[in-house]
Formats: C-alpha cells, sequence, structure tokens
C-alpha cells in the first residue's frame, strides 16, 4: 500500500486500562482499550488489518482477542463482522492470552489497525481509501 489517510482526534491506546486478566486466581492474561482514530464508526468487516505487538514482541493472532458490544471475536472473524459496529465513543477491549500475564510497570504497545473506508472509493473495482488507525505508545500497567 503506497498511502493511507490518517486522521488521529484521540489517543487509540487509552491510558489507564491496562491490566492482567485472571482465571481462577490465576493470571492467564491482560488486556486494555482501543480507540477508533477516526470521526466516524465502522463495521468490523471494514478491519483489513490488526496486530499487536507488547515491548517488541508479536501476539499470535489465536492469542488475540477483538472485545466489542458484549462480544469477542478472533482477527480471522473480523472480515465476516458485517453487522458489528464500532461506535465512535465505544472503546474496544483487546485481550492477550499471555501465561502470567505482564509485570507490574510501563509496556510498550503497538497497534497495528488498518481499515478501508467503504463510502471513499479511489480506484476501480473494490479499491477503497485505506485508514491507518493504529498507534505505538507507551502505558502503565494498573494491575
Amino acid at each position: 500500500m503506497a498511502f493511507a489517510m490518517k486522521m488521529r482526534f484521540v489517543d487509540v491506546i487509552t491510558d489507564g486500562t491496562l491490566k492482567n486478566t485472571y482465571t481462577n486466581g490465576k493470571k492467564t492474561g491482560y488486556q486494555f482499550d482501543i480507540r477508533l482514530g477516526y470521526y466516524r464508526g465502522h463495521y468490523l468487516s471494514a478491519i483489513d488489518q490488526f496486530d499487536v505487538s507488547v515491548n517488541g514482541e508479536a501476539v499470535a493472532n489465536h492469542d488475540l482477542r477483538f472485545c466489542i458490544n458484549g462480544k469477542e471475536f478472533a482477527p480471522n472473524q473480523l472480515q465476516e463482522c458485517f453487522t458489528e459496529f464500532w461506535s465512535l465513543t465505544d472503546p474496544a477491549t483487546i485481550k492477550v492470552i499471555k501465561k502470567d500475564g505482564l509485570s507490574p510497570g510501563k509496556h510498550a504497545i503497538n497497534v497495528q489497525l488498518m481499515l478501508r473506508i467503504p463510502y471513499m472509493q479511489i480506484g476501480p473495482g473494490h479499491q477503497f481509501m485505506p485508514l491507518d488507525s493504529g498507534q505505538e505508545k507507551e502505558v502503565e500497567l494498573v494491575d
């Protein structure tokens, strides 16, 4: 891709939301919230790329969940979510399965999030304007 629109009206990675998750009292992963860095909401099926790395380590897709509207989706399910809308004002929670979660302190989070804007056709066929709604940010664990 040669270009992508980037219009960040908010921080995509939300401060104060990085925390470990627990199952039966044991750390089983962590989660944090992200917001859409655009002026309109989008259907999840418009997400063309969703990748996360933490402290320079890529999170495997099978350990990653995109949670919104009370539902959880694996990255490979997003392209089929034609009726699931991500409202501009609602954060999505990103859950990561990782034994022992994260250690206390600050962590570098990198979210690669590319969407296509279905009302901005830029070429023949199904070529639509790409939107870069990703961010890299250092966030404190609030566990």
